[in-house]
């Protein structure tokens, strides 16, 4: 749980930059996916109830991914800003949180690869699964992320002061 305690030390524009970023995280799957209602985009089938604890989730967790980027302004450069397996599993987890919480019959690569009825049929009974998965995709990535923020430049991990209290 030490990976996750090293978000107390952020400092502003690293909470800026979370806020921000979950704020455009939400935004990106909740506005096309008719989750946010705009004259733009619309559903055929009604927003189901766990879409919006997976919007958020997904919103906040890509959020303070996002703020994993941001360099940290006391310590040496950020080495681990490349692109990483973490990188791409938050990339990943945030397109099935789009797909996991959209509309199965508008969604045009369903639509093409099972027809109006498969995807109710086939596709909309695993979307809760899909939502479940996004979480783990982006928890994963967040997780791996903050690993890089408790260890040194030379990949040994850093003594936490608090856990030898």
């Amino acid at each position: 749980m030490g990976r996750w305690r090293s978000i107390r030390s952020w400092d502003r524009r690293r909470w800026g930059a979370a806020a921000v970023g979950a704020i455009a995280v939400g935004l990106m799957v909740a506005v096309p996916t008719a989750v946010i209602p705009t004259p733009v985009f619309g559903r055929a089938i009604a927003v189901t109830w766990w879409s919006y604890p997976t919007v958020v989730a997904s919103a906040v967790l890509g959020g303070l991914l996002v703020a994993t980027y941001v360099r940290r302004s006391e310590l040496v450069p950020d080495e681990s800003a490349d692109l990483d397996r973490s990188s791409t599993a938050g990339v990943l987890g945030g397109m099935v949180a789009f797909f996991a919480v959209g509309c199965p019959v508008c969604n045009k690569v369903v639509l093409l690869a099972l027809g109006a009825s498969g995807a109710v049929t086939w596709f909309a009974p695993i979307q809760p699964l899909l939502a479940i998965g996004s979480v783990v995709l982006i928890a994963f990535a967040l997780h791996s992320r903050l690993g890089g923020e408790i260890s040194c430049p030379s990949g040994l991990p850093v003594s936490d002061p608090q856990a030898d209290r």
